[in-house]
């Protein structure tokens, strides 16, 4: 059997027509006829029906095309790691990281890991924090970086870091050195206050925020970078973690407003495991050194 057959059968099953099959695989028409023959000589066993132009998966078809992406997917795995290993690497760690976690100093974290530690291939996955713990319980990552904690009792979640919250506003052009502070009521109550672009404080916060100003107006935005665009744009106002506006309060774009009436809350970040192996033990050791 040819792994070429496999991937001619795949690839008309999910497209459902030889012409097109050979259109994606840069090969003629004729040649994806003759892969099927020779996968169903080989099988004993009819893959498809066809249809005029059309082909449809058999009973026996539909049954054998997990057994073909599985052995697909083993082999791709195969040419990836001695690819990797004729490159140089000779491990391999795989991140799930959630958005807002990368969008602090863990690119330059990331740089200095993998300039001290050449022999590993860093692979990244951008992952929503709600969607690391069952990524790690599948061993789809090797290592979860969450804004959420993780009880499961197959996992192991250690608090890496705990970072300030603040209220940021977009520069109102005025010189700071000579402005008045800006006033914490009349920036919450004038603009509004985008929300949900972190997932461990804004449900309690929400309502601390509406119990001290009833008439304060919310937009939820999941994303904490497009939350910045659109504080820098003058669309509103937000509690951000202070990790992940440092450069944007550096450059002047955007201005903390000190909070006097209103207890801040804590953003935490995790690390989540399945197993505590040395290749998750080591990196975590590197970056206990930073404060992400």
């Amino acid at each position: 059997m040819e792994f070429q057959w496999l991937q001619t059968f795949v690839t008309a099953a999910e497209c459902g027509n030889f012409r097109r099959t050979a259109e994606l695989l840069y090969i003629s028409q004729p040649s994806v006829t003759v892969h099927i023959k020779q996968l169903e000589k080989e099988l004993g066993i009819e893959l498809f029906h066809r249809e005029g132009k059309k082909i449809k998966l058999t009973e026996e078809g539909k049954r054998y095309l997990g057994h073909a992406k599985r052995l697909l997917e083993v082999y791709q795995h195969g040419l990836e790691d001695m690819n990797s290993f004729s490159q140089g690497y000779t491990r391999n760690l795989i991140l799930g990281i959630s958005p807002l976690i990368a969008d602090t100093i863990l690119p330059y974290v990331l740089k200095s890991y993998t300039n001290r530690h050449p022999e590993v291939e860093i692979s990244v996955k951008i992952i929503e924090s709600v969607d690391i713990e069952r990524a790690v319980l599948k061993e789809e990552v090797d290592l979860g970086l969450s804004c959420l904690n993780s009880s499961h009792p197959h996992l192991v979640c250690e608090l890496l870091s705990t970072d300030k919250v603040i209220l940021v506003a977009p520069h109102d052009g005025r010189d700071s050195e000579s402005a008045p502070p800006l006033d914490e009521e009349e920036v919450l109550t004038t603009n509004y206050v985008i929300t949900h672009n972190h997932p461990g404080y804004w449900d309690l916060l929400c309502r601390i925020v509406k119990n001290k100003y009833p008439s304060v107006r919310m937009m939820k935005v999941s994303q904490v970078h497009i939350t910045k665009r659109f504080i820098v744009e003058g669309l509103g106002v937000s509690f951000l973690p202070t990790s992940t506006v440092r450069r944007e309060l550096l450059e002047g774009r955007l201005l903390e407003v000190e909070c006097h009436s209103i207890q801040l809350p804590e953003a935490n970040t995790y690390a989540i495991m399945k197993y505590d192996h040395s290749k998750q033990l080591e990196f975590l050791k590197f970056i206990s050194n930073y404060r992400l």
